[in-house]
Formats: structure tokens, C-alpha cells, sequence
């Protein structure tokens, strides 16, 4: 899958940090983690005038299960990745770690990671096992990382989810490829969550499950100029599991495709939760044989069958624009907006929509509505199901 926006990987600083000065090989046989963490200690304690730069250079560099860990002195720090980095091909390696992560970052702000080099997972050897999703790790982890910078970088075959956004404010993601089979299991590009004032943009993202992810306690997120699938489409949640309260809201994608994907625009609740996703946009979305377009699912459930039994209580959804949706779909739903039976969408919208069966039979594409309130117009289908407010 061909990038949006060529990389192009910066001049390396005079004064930058190299890994191969602290010991790394880069041969792709020898584990670099100790190298690398010594390497980092070594930019975070950098006072100096000029943003403290890890390098690491060409070559590829087998790294364990490894944590970078701050808060480092300077307000700044730059990584610039020209090289790949690999993950062990032995599951063995995470024998003495945590599962659910290869690579993380913890309490570093101003970070910036940057340059055209690959980040493999070596996720084939999870996938194949009979690991629950929370048994395999994600590639690429950020906690409490303010001003975070991610650009250019390519992303690869994550045993699960390829990147995490937790507990971040002032994120932007731009120009990065990710990439995995679209029967992987649970390999998000991005999953987002307790994150404010995160752009993604000028990505493309193809995997087996949701390009972006936006889960509770995340506000703010602009997502543009995504090309996705193949995969799950873009999805708000799944939110309230297990009766949690979670939170979304002032969600806004806009000049994106999807290709090819199982759910295009997705919003999707657990019985039984509460708290709200509102004051969502998706504007200016082209749709090339999407499976599911357009569709709410508070009826939400990742096991079968769906669960569908009453239930007292629910996360409100309300607020939500389509405009300018148009495109194919590989069914004979576009729209479909199940709201919960106990607490009603309201005030939703669609406008300028045009989505036609893809099917050389001229499948006529419908729309579906329980629960739901607010209005439509002009739109292709009809889209007459929506309860007005």
C-alpha cells in the first residue's frame, strides 16, 4: 500500500546519540535492548541547548521487550529511526516481561520520533497460537506523553494492536504506513484512549482490524487524510464494556478513503455502560467497497452471537455529522443505526450522502434505523428510518 506522502528521513544532528556507540550491533541476530536503553538513559539526562537526539542508524536491530522511560531533563528529545528494529522471533523472549507491550514510552514529554525506518512485529508467530487479544503485545506504546510527535516511520505486523495513545495530550501522528494481513487478528493501526488533542493525517493503514480507534476518556481527535484497508474501518470504541463509564466526544475525520473494509464509520457501545459519544464529524469520506458504511452499534459485542438482551442502561450517543459520504458498498445495508433501546441517538445527521452497491447486479443498498432520532437529506439511500428530534 502505496504512502500518501513520501518519508523523508532528516540529517543526523553532530551531536546526536548513536546506538552503536553504547554497544548495538544491528545485525538482526544479536538483542540490541541493552544498548538501546543505555543509549536512552543517555539523551534523557541531556541538559544540553540543543534537543538531545537518539540515532539509531542503518542496520537491523533485534530488540526484547524494552522500556524508555522518562521524565528526561530536557523539555525535547528527538528519535530519529533510519534503520529497522525487529522484534524476537521466539516467544520465549517475554518469558521475564509484560505480554501486553514490546516498545514503550512512559512520561516523556516533548518526544519526537522520526524517519523512514521499519518497526516489525514479527506478529505471525502470535497469531497462530490460541492467544487472547490481552495475550499478545502491542508493537509501539506511549503513556503520559505529552507534545508527541510520530512522522514517517513504518509499522509492521504488530502481534496486536500496532500503536497505543494512552493518557497523552498534544499528539501528531502524520505520514506513517502500517501494515498487516487482513486476517490478523486485533491489529489495530492506532488505538486512542484518556488522550486529548490528538491529529493524525497523510497516513495509510491496512490491517486486520480498526485503522483508528478511539476509545473512552479521548476529546479533541482529528483524523484527515487517512487512507484505510484493508480492515475495520474507523471506529469510535467499542465504549462502556463491562458497564464502564467512557466518554468520547469532538471527534472529527474528514478527507479520508476506505478501501475495502469490513465497517467504514463506526461508532460502537456495550450494553450496560454509560456516559456519551458526542459532537462527531465525518466529513468528505470516500467509500470503495465498504461492507458497512455508515452504522451505530450499541448493540455491540466481540463474541457470538451478538448480544441484544435488555438492559438498563447505556452510553448516550448524540451529535453525530455525516456529510459528504460517498462511495460503494459491499452489502445491501449503508446505513444502519441501532441505538440502545433504553437511551436513544439523538440529533443525527446525514447529509450529501451517495453510497450504491458495488454488485454488478445492482443490489439496491438500504438504510436501517431502532432508536434513532434526527434528520436526513438529500441522501442516497433514502434514509427515512430517523425519528425526528
Amino acid at each position: 500500500m502505496a504512502r500518501w506522502v513520501g518519508s523523508s528521513c532528516p540529517r543526523r544532528p553532530l551531536d546526536a546519540i548513536d546506538v552503536i556507540q553504547f554497544g548495538a550491533i544491528g545485525d538482526g541476530t544479536n538483542d540490541d535492548s541493552q544498548a538501546f536503553i543505555k543509549a536512552w538513559k543517555a539523551v534523557c539526562r541531556a541538559t544540553k541547548y540543543n534537543v538531545p537526539t537518539l540515532y539509531i542508524p542503518p542496520g537491523t536491530f533485534l530488540l526484547s521487550p524494552t522500556m524508555f522511560q522518562g521524565p528526561c531533563n530536557s523539555p525535547t528529545v528527538n528519535i530519529q529511526v533510519v534503520g529497522d528494529i525487529v522484534a524476537p522471533n521466539d516467544l520465549s523472549a517475554w518469558s521475564n516481561h509484560d505480554v501486553k507491550n514490546w516498545l514503550i514510552f512512559s512520561k516523556v514529554n516533548g518526544l519526537k520520533i522520526e524517519g523512514d525506518g521499519v518497526i516489525d512485529g514479527r506478529g505471525g508467530i502470535w497469531w497462530s497460537q490460541s492467544h487472547k487479544p490481552g495475550e499478545r503485545p502491542t508493537a509501539l506504546a506511549f503513556y503520559n506523553c505529552n507534545e508527541l510527535v510520530l512522522s514517517g516511520l513504518t509499522l509492521v505486523n504488530s502481534p496486536r494492536n500496532h500503536i497505543t495513545i494512552s493518557g497523552c495530550n498534544g499528539v501528531t501522528i502524520s505520514r506513517l504506513q502500517i501494515t498487516a494481513p487482513g486476517s490478523s487478528p486485533n491489529t489495530d493501526g492506532i488505538d486512542i484512549g484518556q488522550s486529548r488533542n490528538v491529529q493524525i493525517h497523510d497516513c495509510s493503514i491496512g490491517t486486520g482490524d480498526d485503522c483508528v480507534a478511539i476509545g473512552g476518556g479521548s476529546s479533541y481527535v482529528n483524523i484527515s487524510r487517512l487512507l484505510c484497508g484493508p480492515g475495520h474501518g474507523i471506529s469510535i470504541g467499542s465504549l462502556g464494556r463491562g458497564g464502564l463509564t467512557d466518554n468520547v466526544e469532538k471527534v472529527y475525520v474528514r478527507d479520508s478513503v476506505l478501501r475495502g473494509t469490513t465497517n467504514g464509520l463506526r461508532i460502537k457501545t456495550w450494553q450496560g455502560g454509560s456516559g456519551y459519544a458526542r459532537k462527531t464529524s465525518f466529513e468528505g469520506i470516500t467509500l470503495d467497497t465498504v461492507a458497512k458504511p455508515i452504522i451505530i452499534d450499541q448493540f455491540y459485542c466481540d463474541q457470538q452471537p451478538p448480544g441484544q438482551n435488555q438492559s438498563t442502561s447505556a452510553v448516550k450517543v448524540s451529535d453525530v455529522y455525516f456529510s459528504r459520504v460517498h462511495g460503494t458498498t459491499s452489502t445491501d445495508k449503508a446505513v444502519e443505526l441501532k441505538c440502545s433501546q433504553i437511551v436513544a441517538c439523538t440529533n443525527i445527521v446525514l447529509t450529501d450522502i451517495n453510497i450504491v452497491s458495488a454488485s454488478p447486479e445492482g443490489t439496491t443498498a438500504g438504510a436501517y434505523c431502532f432508536n434513532a432520532y434526527g434528520s436526513a437529506g438529500p441522501t442516497v439511500p433514502l434514509v427515512k428510518c430517523l425519528l425526528p428530534n
